[in-house]
């Protein structure tokens, strides 16, 4: 599948530009023959014009969009059409947080858009599993699942077998259709819950009453950055932007990370600790503040409570000389940042989502928070402890909100969790779940316990899976529906992180047979209720348009200075918050004040202020090295990397492995190595390298075309200490991952 004569824009990365244009996808890949040509996933025509995406000379229409992946930045964008095609995707100056820049993999959506892999048609595969498929009408397909749907609600006298698996592969708004979809079913087997950041919502709920960062437009304001397990140069570009037009003005970079990150690499102090044990500093570095009188009274005394309860719990268990012991960081580096931290005005701390993803996750979040509220960089412009927000999605979820059809038995959804869903689906009896539909998520690739998803897909009688892309979960369906880009149908997307809203136009004619979420619901729908009137209560058909328009309120109107989503053609717009992150101090806690001590917590189960709470230790001696697994700079979870430009960028995986490390187990550089423990294995070609700790090995979570490294096949669903009270279920502790290496 070579890149043929393909032209690449500019504006991508030189380094990148170069790799493609001189080699061809890809190890491992589909060789073209009679079965792709057959299944639909056939090689695209180099002499098509879609194969040079690059060339926008003559006539090109000019339309608006936005990068709609659960990423922090949810770039604004501007795509470049001509003769029907796009040909070139670049950033939006119009919202001033995306400016001038794309990441490396907005840069690639036109090849994205273009992927000669990408599911055309409606398949179906038999048997599940086997690679046996053949192209079937979208009337068969919808008749295929009605038939099955009805027969299920049938022989088990409610729609409780039938379970949907959705997350945010688009989180473009009417996207929740899938949800409403489900629900206008009846009431189903639905996976809640969320593996991304739940530990760190409770936490900060029990703190502030909710999340609610600063503006990151403002952190060009801060005189000092703590980054706390996140590595923005790679996962939020545009952030690292206003970061550095601080370091301009003389602020500090500390870097908190076990890896070190090309963030750490750019870091002023670089801090190396031991996982999980990031609490301890941040409650180190408390006790030097307290005891130095650095904390901010004022600040304290009006606008919190339980300050002095977490000062005693302080005076009586920690000491700088405790938190350097656990944690690994030397003494007087925990109290030089500490007064550092404390006298910058404002301070900046940053939690990343990885952080959280501990047993004891929650729980350091909420330490670090009580640091940043004790300093009285809570509510600072330019300061807080950032986490994320959802102050912009105030939303109708009109394609999400539907009643259950007339009669249905039950009176809520069976919650199944979305972070051990494979043992849920294989333990739930009465009714037991026999068919899923998987829409906006890569479940084989990105859930805990591969093995065991594996097992409960084999064990349903229909898998149904909407995808852009023939993922390892759509391997193991009976069905697959061809769903469309972004760029294919309108839409809005705002920001979990920034304050922007972006309309997405429609750019092209969606390609080959594929339809959006939206028009898959009202297929089906139509099929139901022609087989059996009244079994579904979704609409029947609509405008794409209109259901845009749905979506908003006075409420949304009001926040973004528009009087309608029509406005947005115009351009993005940035919320107008009065009193972003708590500016103002008012919080929607109980007392309405920062809580340092949380009643909340206490009856949630959890300790009331934030103390220290031991990290997992290994459960075996043979599983002794945590095996760490963060994003990539060139996936985002499991979209992007497999695309072909990617794949000729970053061809293989690879397990960061310290020298000491891979002395001990006869590893050498580039030795295929064998990770594993009693879930399950992945084999990764070695990476030695002195980034990652002596105990810990790392390899970054992405799904490669073709190929069966999976790094949750070792990942065990652990909870995470906190996330069911936002969330409806905990988070999982993805790195409390403990294996053994050896080579293989």
């Amino acid at each position: 599948m070579g890149e043929g004569k393909r032209e690449i824009d500019s504006v991508v990365d030189r380094a990148l530009a170069s790799s493609l244009s001189r080699r061809s996808f890809v190890k491992g890949g589909l060789a073209a023959g009679s079965w792709l040509a057959l299944s639909g996933f056939s090689q695209m025509d180099p002499n098509d014009a879609r194969s040079a995406p690059a060339d926008t000379s003559g006539s090109t229409k000019t339309f608006l969009s936005a990068c709609p992946r659960n990423c922090y930045d949810t770039c604004s964008q501007q795509v470049y059409v001509k003769d029907g095609v796009i040909r070139k995707v670049d950033a939006n100056p119009q919202n001033t947080y995306t400016g001038n820049s794309m990441c490396v993999k907005g840069h690639m959506y036109t090849n994205k858009v273009y992927d000669p892999n990408r599911i055309k048609y409606p398949m179906m595969q038999s048997p599940r599993g086997s690679g046996n498929w053949k192209r079937i009408s979208w009337d068969e397909a919808m008749d295929v699942i009605a038939k099955k749907i009805l027969d299920l609600k049938d022989r088990y006298g409610s729609t409780y077998p039938i379970c949907m698996n959705k997350y945010s592969g688009n989180f473009n708004i009417w996207h929740y259709c899938v949800e409403g979809l489900m629900s206008s079913l009846g009431y189903i087997s639905l996976v809640q819950g969320t593996p991304c950041w739940p530990a760190g919502i409770d936490a900060q709920g029990y703190d502030y009453g909710f999340m609610w960062n600063t503006d990151p437009e403002d952190f060009a304001k801060s005189k000092y950055f703590m980054l706390w397990g996140v590595n923005p140069a790679w996962t939020s570009i545009h952030t690292m932007k206003f970061i550095n037009k601080a370091r301009e003005n003389g602020a500090k970079m500390v870097v908190i990370d076990p890896i070190c990150t090309s963030t750490a690499s750019k870091a002023d102090l670089y801090i190396q600790i031991r996982p999980a044990t990031d609490g301890a500093l941040a409650l180190g570095m408390a006790r030097y503040i307290l005891d130095h009188k650095l904390y901010d009274k004022k600040w304290v005394d009006q606008h919190s409570t339980g300050f002095n309860e977490f000062a005693d719990y302080l005076k009586k268990n920690v000491t700088v000389e405790w938190a350097s012991k656990i944690t690994g960081v030397p003494v007087a580096v925990i109290e030089q940042v500490a007064k550092e931290f404390a006298a910058a005005k404002p301070a900046c701390t940053w939690i990343g989502y990885g952080f959280q993803r501990h047993t004891n996750g929650g729980q350091n979040v909420r330490n670090v928070d009580a640091l940043s509220a004790m300093t009285g960089n809570a509510t600072r412009p330019g300061g807080g402890a950032n986490y994320g927000h959802l102050a912009t999605w105030g939303f109708n979820y009109h394609a999400m909100v539907m009643k259950p059809p007339a009669g249905t038995v039950g009176s809520a959804h069976r919650n199944i969790n979305m972070n051990n869903f494979g043992q849920m689906v294989l333990d739930a009896c009465n009714p037991p779940i026999k068919m899923l539909w998987t829409a906006c998520r890569n479940t084989m690739s990105q859930d805990p316990e591969t093995p065991v998803v594996k097992k409960a897909l084999e064990s349903l009688e229909l898998v149904v899976v909407v995808d852009h892309a023939f993922t390892r979960t759509a391997e193991m369906a009976d069905i697959v529906l061809p769903t469309t880009s972004h760029y294919e149908h309108p839409g809005v997307n705002v920001s979990y992180w920034h304050y922007w809203i972006s309309l997405t136009e429609k750019c092209i004619e969606p390609l080959y047979e594929s339809k959006t979420d939206l028009e898959i619901a009202w297929a089906l729908s139509k099929r139901l209720n022609e087989l059996r009137p009244g079994s579904c209560t979704y609409p029947t058909g609509g405008n794409l348009q209109e259901w845009t328009e749905k979506e908003f309120n006075d409420g949304i109107h009001k926040l973004f200075g528009i009087s309608s989503w029509k406005d947005l053609k115009k351009g993005p717009r940035k919320a107008k918050f009065p009193n972003p992150g708590y500016s103002d101090n008012k919080f929607p806690t109980p007392s309405g004040k920062y809580e340092f001590r949380s009643i909340m917590a206490k009856a949630d189960g959890h300790p009331d202020l934030p103390i220290y709470k031991e990290p997992m230790a290994p459960s075996s001696k043979e599983h002794t090295v945590r095996f760490l697994t963060p994003h990539s700079r060139t996936g985002l979870h499991s979209q992007f990397q497999n695309n072909p430009w990617m794949m000729a960028h970053n061809p293989e995986p690879l397990l960061e492995i310290h020298p000491d490390l891979a002395k001990e187990h006869g590893i050498k550089d580039g030795d295929m190595v064998k990770v594993s423990n009693e879930l399950g294995s992945v084999t990764i070609k070695a990476r030695i390298t002195k980034v990652v700790p002596k105990d810990v090995v790392a390899s970054y979570e992405n799904w490669y075309w073709k190929s069966d490294y999976c790094v949750n096949n070792t990942v065990k669903a652990i909870p995470a200490d906190m996330g069911k009270r936002n969330t409806g279920n905990p988070g999982v502790a993805f790195h409390d991952n403990f294996v053994k290496i050896e080579k293989a």
